[in-house]
């Protein structure tokens, strides 16, 4: 048997109908053979997350207490920025579709306006989810509080600006009287976190002290995320602003947590800033993938390299991809922001 030579099956006996199965070509079936197996992925990752979540015994986080800034605005709009990424990354969506349409008329014009719409919608969407993973690591001003009894509690209202440290104790690089006005919040949390704040005195890092001058924080609310001796998980503290500035000022190190990285999360267990890394990283690998695709495209489009073919499919082909693309952050979206 092994000495048989392999037969050479024709054209009709090998499609029956004399055309690819679905009526499609093999360059799209074997586009949709890897959205299907992407799609797969996604869905471990997503189901993953779900059994995660919902086996965790404490408080998980709130999309609209975690995701509630604007840029250049700053806090107290909840999901907004993230409505707009969604948005935006749909309409490149209907952009794609409407390149693909202009393809089918061999428009040529048409499917360079359209792609490169696209692709500045594309790179839109990633620049916003780089601000919102700078958002989420640098977390909130205020950051997660241990009060006294061992509960642990996030932290709403208006953090008082800081204005300046004038310091009171030279130290190897400070004078006394200096007035130190450069990096201050990222000192201040450094310091807070050190649990070198006490009385409202900062040990800054070449062992000078300095005064703290800083605006009071106003309308301070501790929502309570994890039970402790006094408090429990859900306990609201209205006027929270003299016991939030009480574990401040308290010279103890690491009763407050600010942002989030694989390891400590403000926002709540560390497995929730995994999961968003991952998945959210892992997405936006798919639309950064899918940008260059996009313009490896477009130059094939201006070059005229697929109208000399006579259609123009790779166009197709790639809208396929930015449309999973799109898809998937619906349920990324749908599970991290508003479940």
């Amino acid at each position: 048997m092994g000495g048989h030579a392999s037969k050479q099956i024709d054209s009709k006996t090998l499609w029956g109908g004399k055309i690819s199965p679905f009526s499609t070509s093999y360059g799209k079936l074997m586009m949709w053979f890897f959205l299907v197996s992407d799609a797969l992925t996604f869905g471990g990752l997503l189901v993953a997350y779900g059994f995660t979540r919902h086996n965790y015994g404490g408080s998980w986080p709130i999309g609209e207490e975690t995701f509630n800034s604007l840029p250049f605005l700053g806090h107290g709009y909840p999901l907004i920025y993230v409505a707009l990424m969604t948005f935006l990354l749909i309409v490149s969506s209907v952009t794609m579709v409407l390149a693909v349409e202009a393809g089918h008329r061999m428009d040529k014009r048409g499917v360079i306006k359209w792609m490169i719409a696209t692709i500045i919608g594309g790179f839109f969407f990633l620049g916003s989810q780089a601000w919102e993973w700078s958002h989420f690591i640098h977390g909130s001003e205020f950051g997660k509080v241990e009060l006294a009894d061992g509960s642990l509690a996030i932290v709403k209202g208006h953090f008082g600006e800081i204005e300046n440290f004038k310091v009171t104790k030279a130290g190897a690089h400070h004078h006394e009287g200096d007035l130190i006005t450069d990096d201050l919040m990222h000192t201040y949390q450094h310091a807070v976190v050190e649990g070198h704040v006490h009385n409202n005195v900062i040990t800054l890092h070449d062992g000078s002290e300095a005064t703290i001058n800083k605006a009071d924080n106003e309308h301070v609310q501790l929502l309570v995320k994890e039970s402790g001796g006094k408090y429990t998980k859900g306990d609201v503290i209205e006027d929270g602003a003299a016991m939030y500035s009480e574990v401040i000022n308290s010279g103890e190190a690491n009763r407050v947590t600010y942002g989030a990285n694989l390891e400590e999360n403000e926002y709540g267990p560390k497995q929730y800033g995994q999961f968003f890394f991952f998945i959210t990283g892992f997405h936006g690998f798919h639309v950064f993938s899918g940008v260059m695709i996009n313009i490896l495209i477009l130059i094939g489009v201006v070059r005229g390299v697929y109208h000399k073919r006579g259609h123009y499919e790779m166009v197709e082909k790639t809208g396929l991809y930015w449309h999973f693309v799109d898809l998937v952050w619906v349920f990324v979206f749908t599970f991290f922001y508003l479940v």
